[in-house]
């Protein structure tokens, strides 16, 4: 059995890794470059073996960074079936052609303001072809083994950080393999933590947060205080969110604060229709989160959706104090840079991010302090509050990861650090290697590993 690492390594996006037995290849997760130019950029290229001789895909979770490139690999010559959680399949039904539209969107824009280095600029994959995609898609069950291709036998574990979000444990004949894909936090305010994990002969460990532990300051109390600070100063609060899990945390948190009057009630506006959809299914996978029938109902209580562009636009003239929850989490995309751009050169306001920040994005520039982020073209002065809620992050810190590891039935042949920036992923490495002894490595880029 042979292991070749597509993504992941390097860099906290882009999951991919290869699987190769007695002729048959799988693909562990198929996720997006997001970030640094050159990542991105890979997102164009040829995989180093044809798309067409991968068999199947099996996905972790339903992030971009794990999912996104699925649409761009039935592009690239991929026939096979795409094999998920419902709920992760769900998710990929509002993500996958949200991002297509998005790419579209974006292309569209640069072609029309000429901001773009391409004539034409074109988007990496469309909504029809995300439409496609999910065509693609096979439903399994968590804690049930399946076969999505002959002589793999896979078996999701719940892994918190998402609604759907799994571990993938796959064994080949005498041989087995443990991804942990993104892992949940053992006291994550709205999901539920991961199952332990299943012994193997090697495992991947996510490491985001694999050089440090979450702060233990109190996220809420922390939201409070930027929320009265800004609204007294007459500021409008812009919060980055992924549609997806970090969203309905949020608003959660909103709600919650509003409920016992430790803010003030503030207009909110959820500008991601896509979010509004995937807060509906929370009521629909009640077993995987530690919300209520009511939190549920509560989440978007006294939310503004906005659905249109044209109401989106509006947003940006808002000149009282009001929330603004709208995705992309790390400011790479989507309309959340329109309301920076509007937003972030009036000292009044506050921008709020809420988890990981990865190299590259505008998010990891801002939380570092940048006086000026570059958005369609033109440089955008950063005068407004920037704060970073690291306490609502849906990611295990590295505590948190060296107890699921540890929590091994038998110790591994060999385990693999993978999914973080390099100065995380070696430092968990380390701390695995001195805590428990095993073999442990960090593999770069297009590695291969015969296990």
């Amino acid at each position: 059995m042979q292991l070749r690492f597509l993504g992941g390594t390097g860099t906290v996006t882009g999951s991919k890794y290869l699987v190769e037995h007695e002729g048959r290849r799988l693909l562990v997760d198929c996720g997006l470059f997001q970030g640094l130019k050159q990542l991105r950029l890979r997102n164009w290229s040829s995989l180093p073996v044809p798309a067409s001789s991968i068999d199947a895909v099996v996905l972790t979770h339903a992030h971009l960074d794990h999912s996104g490139f699925v649409p761009r690999l039935l592009e690239l010559g991929f026939r096979g079936k795409v094999f998920a959680t419902a709920a992760t399949a769900q998710l990929c039904q509002l993500l996958l052609p949200d991002a297509g539209r998005l790419q579209e969107e974006e292309a569209r824009y640069a072609n029309r303001h000429g901001f773009s280095k391409h004539s034409p600029a074109l988007p990496l994959y469309t909504h029809e072809h995300a439409l496609r995609a999910l065509e693609r898609f096979q439903l399994r069950a968590i804690e049930e083994d399946f076969e999505p291709i002959p002589g793999f036998k896979v078996r999701f574990h719940r892994a918190g950080h998402i609604l759907g979000a799994a571990s993938v444990h796959l064994r080949c004949g005498e041989r087995s393999i443990l991804f942990s894909g993104d892992l949940g936090r053992s006291d994550d305010l709205v999901m539920m933590p991961p199952s332990p994990p299943e012994g193997a002969d090697c495992v991947l460990i996510e490491s985001t947060y694999g050089n440090r532990s979450h702060t233990e300051e109190d996220p809420l109390a922390k939201l409070a205080d930027i929320v009265c600070r800004t609204a007294s100063r007459g500021g409008v609060i812009v919060v980055p969110a992924f549609a997806v899990g970090r969203a309905q945390t949020l608003l959660h948190a909103i709600q919650r604060l509003k409920a016992v009057h430790r803010i003030p009630d503030l207009p909110v506006f959820l500008n991601s229709p896509m979010a509004a959809d995937v807060t509906a299914l929370f009521r629909k996978h009640a077993n995987e989160h530690r919300l209520s029938v009511e939190e549920c109902k509560a989440m978007c209580g006294g939310v503004t959706i906005v659905n249109s562009e044209a109401q989106s636009r509006e947003l940006n003239q808002l000149r009282w104090p009001s929330i603004i929850v709208s995705a992309s989490g790390m400011a790479t995309g989507g309309r959340v840079v329109h309301h920076l751009k509007a937003h972030a050169p009036d000292p009044r306001n506050a921008i709020v991010f809420a988890g990981f920040q990865a190299a590259g994005t505008r998010g990891a520039a801002m939380v570092g302090g940048a006086r000026e982020i570059k958005i369609h073209g033109e440089w955008i002065p950063v005068r407004a509050e920037v704060a970073n809620l690291e306490g609502l992050s849906a990611h295990a810190d590295r505590d948190d990861l060296l107890d699921w590891i540890g929590a091994l039935p038998r110790a591994p042949r060999h385990v693999y650090v993978t999914h973080g920036e390099p100065e995380a992923a070696d430092a968990l490495r380390q701390g695995i290697q001195e805590r428990f002894g095993w073999e442990c490595s960090v593999p770069e880029y297009l590695e291969i590993g015969n296990l």
